[in-house]
């Protein structure tokens, strides 16, 4: 288990980096100026282009910044957010483990020694802060700070679609950390207009962005020389490579793909071809021209005007193309044809049956082909009819020197990799502790945050451990209500969908694991754009009977008071749940489009309830690593509000979070824009994974040079 003085160098290269990640932090933050041996000059203020630009020597920073690499990978962003957050709990832990080593170790181990007491001290906290990622994070997202998640859809239609005004406001505050200042509102709006083009129907955000996401490269172009304003949207799709042939062609214009060479071979692969003389030879080469050429006039007759070509092509088909008005291009890469192949549904044709007298079915029409040229360089604008939720369009990004274009390149494809974590489902499971002596489970009541507001008092059933049967009784089916619940925060509302058994179902715990039905417990955002309903009642009583070990469960009388009338604003908590003996597993989601507003509030949300999971949390070593979190994760916001004076400094916004938390009004925050409740979770796991890694180092060595090779002189008799 890792050493005191590993974590100590930890945090002293933990503080390094975040000394110059931390001044670029916020719609403040300023540009860094790095200078590389080749002379090469970065002015950029993402965290990640200044991370891997760092020649970094120590072992340990190394692995940090591979770390935040991974994470950026995954999510798009947070590369400066993930150093300030580990850095606090590098801080943190050295403070509590050089204050009170002995606190957390039993007496009978103290007396085995100082290097015991040390390695277990570690254990005890490597334990802790697994059982806090596996356990306690999940349970208090799910518990306490869902009620607080907005969402980035709209709720004024029945499909879940995007509002626009609540993407731009996400983009803005994305653009505003890794875009200089000059040029973060231009390129937040290019993103959007990109985007909202992009997508074919109102529900295709998902195949957008995953497929923007995959195919970035080839889908922007970068220009050099040119002034950021001069960037624009290019509908089609522009191919980083130029005509070998170029006929002008209108009306029914037809493609193929060809991923091997048109002319025929003298020989296959494997076999041999034998010529015994020149006039063999001349023959063979009269019947390759011959061949070839019947194959061009074919693709001619099938109305193919433009031929895409992965290999190069021999000159002798460059010629009949022209011969027969076919342009072609050559040489296109292998993601440049799977793109295409992605937005038609086209694939390659095989060249035996290009030349058979039938149609070719692997075909496709495109509205236009032609040359486009930006500044010196020639490019093929293409302009396909897309067969997926994808509308092809291009970026062009343009930029006074490569090093700037290469930097909005980079926060682009990180907006959508941004979006793409955005839009998905993102799992929560942790253990729930069922209450009183007969095993019943706690129900949970969703209410107001204001009094004034009628409560909405749901009994839920929890999902059965493995080894329950799971019976309704008198056969009766379970039916779903549902209900739609707006929150009273800022921007748009979040629509919520509660699943209701209106049977009465009876659990019994067995040796076998059989379901008739599974109950499971659901978060009540799991995101729907439903139908409203009337207010209704579902009649039922709870009892509950213990019998030879066996558990039977039997839920009644489940009651739902009227909801203060359609589209009011009600917010949604959980009532917590009684400790018991019992332990139960509980599955839920943070919905996709949850966000919350910019500012410091979900760290500050965070710090609160785990402050106040650690004073009810009977286990020291949990109790204390929530502490160090929760202490950590301000770590963030104190940077961000670290030039504001007076009512907006950190204090001041942290005193009136924590009194609108106590009197339960919407927290308020300085700043304008949305961030991704989803990529905040994922941050937290990230660095919680990094730390455990350096909690698990027992040695840091140092070496200042390349071991050198040692070879074994040879003997006199080998030689």
């Amino acid at each position: 288990m890792a050493a005191a003085g590993s974590v100590k160098a930890a945090l002293q290269v933990a503080e390094v980096l975040e000394t110059i990640v931390s001044c670029c932090v916020g719609p403040e933050g300023r540009q860094v100026l790095c200078t590389k041996p080749t002379g090469e000059v970065l002015l950029s203020r993402d965290g990640g282009r200044l991370l891997e630009a760092l020649h970094l020597e120590h072992p340990l920073a190394r692995m940090m910044v591979a770390c935040v690499s991974s994470h950026l990978r995954k999510t798009g962003d947070g590369a400066k957010t993930f150093i300030i957050f580990l850095c606090h709990l590098l801080r943190g832990l050295h403070a509590v483990t050089d204050k009170g080593k002995d606190s957390l170790i039993s007496k009978n181990v103290q007396t085995h020694g100082r290097y015991w007491k040390n390695c277990c001290q570690w254990n005890f906290i490597s334990q802790a802060l697994l059982m806090f990622q596996t356990q306690i994070l999940d349970y208090v997202m799910d518990q306490h700070l869902s009620r607080h998640f907005l969402s980035i859809f709209s709720s004024s239609t029945k499909e879940r679609t995007l509002c626009r005004s609540s993407v731009e406001l996400l983009l803005g505050a994305y653009f505003c950390g890794r875009v200089g200042r000059n040029n973060h509102d231009f390129i937040s709006r290019l993103m959007c207009d990109y985007f909202f083009k992009c997508m074919a129907c109102e529900s295709g955000f998902k195949e957008v962005c995953e497929l923007v996401d995959d195919c970035f490269v080839e889908l922007n172009v970068g220009v050099t020389g040119l002034p950021v304003s001069h960037s624009r949207i290019i509908p089609g799709l522009v191919l980083h490579r130029d005509f070998s042939v170029y006929c002008p062609a209108d009306g029914d214009i037809r493609i193929v793909l060809v991923t091997e060479s048109i002319q025929p071979l003298f020989s296959t692969f494997g076999t041999e071809f034998i010529l015994n003389s020149e006039a063999q030879f001349q023959t063979s080469q009269f019947w390759i021209m011959e061949r070839t050429k019947a194959i061009m006039k074919h693709l001619q007759s099938q109305n193919v005007k433009l031929l895409l070509s992965s290999v190069k092509q021999p000159d002798l088909v460059i010629f009949y193309a022209g011969l027969n008005s076919i342009s072609v291009v050559e040489c296109l890469s292998s993601e440049e044809i799977s793109l295409i192949q992605r937005i038609i549904g086209l694939s390659p044709i095989v060249l035996p049956h290009a030349f058979s007298q039938y149609e070719i079915s692997n075909t496709a029409l495109v509205k236009f082909y032609k040359p486009l040229i930006l500044r010196s360089k020639r490019y093929v604008h293409l302009g396909l009819i897309s067969t997926c939720s994808f509308i092809p369009h291009c970026i062009v990004l343009c930029g006074p020197v490569q090093g700037l274009v290469k930097q909005h390149e980079d926060a682009l494809h990180g907006a959508f990799k941004m979006l793409q974590q955005l839009f998905k489902d993102l799992d929560l499971n942790y253990m729930i502790q069922v209450s009183d002596k007969n095993h019943t489970l706690s129900p949970l009541i969703y209410k107001s945050m204001t009094e004034s507001n009628q409560l909405l008092e749901i009994g839920s059933i929890q999902r059965p451990n493995q080894g329950t049967v799971v019976k309704n009784k008198d056969g009766l089916a379970e039916t779903q209500r549902y209900l739609k619940v707006h929150s009273n925060l800022v921007v748009p509302s979040v629509e919520l969908e509660t699943h209701i058994p209106c049977s009465t179902p009876k659990v019994t715990p067995t040796d076998t694991y059989q379901t008739d039905e599974t109950l499971r417990c659901l978060s009540p955002h799991k995101t729907k754009i439903i139908d409203d309903h009337d207010p209704f009642e579902c009649n039922s009583s709870t009892n509950s009977t213990t019998e030879n070990d066996r558990l039977e469960i039997s839920y009644e009388n489940l009651k739902i008071t009227k909801i203060a009338g359609k589209g009011s604003m009600l917010p949604v908590r959980y009532k917590s749940l009684e400790m018991g003996a019992a332990q139960n597993y509980c599955s839920s989601s943070i919905p996709a489009g949850c966000v919350l507003p910019v500012g410091g509030n979900f760290e500050i949300l965070l710090n609160s309830y785990l402050l106040n999971y650690a004073k009810k949390c009977q286990q020291s070593e949990i109790a204390m690593v929530s502490r160090i979190i929760a202490n950590a994760v301000l770590g963030i916001p104190q940077i961000l509000y670290k030039s504001k004076k007076g009512n907006h400094s950190f204090p001041q916004v942290y005193i009136r979070a924590l009194h609108a938390l106590r009197t339960n009004q919407p927290l308020v925050s300085s700043y304008t824009g949305l961030e991704s409740v989803s990529g905040k979770y994922q941050l937290l796991t990230s660095v919680l994974q990094c730390l455990t890694k350096i909690l698990t180092i027992d040695l840091v060595i140092d070496i200042k040079r390349q071991p050198q090779e040692i070879y074994d002189l040879d003997s006199e008799e080998e030689l």
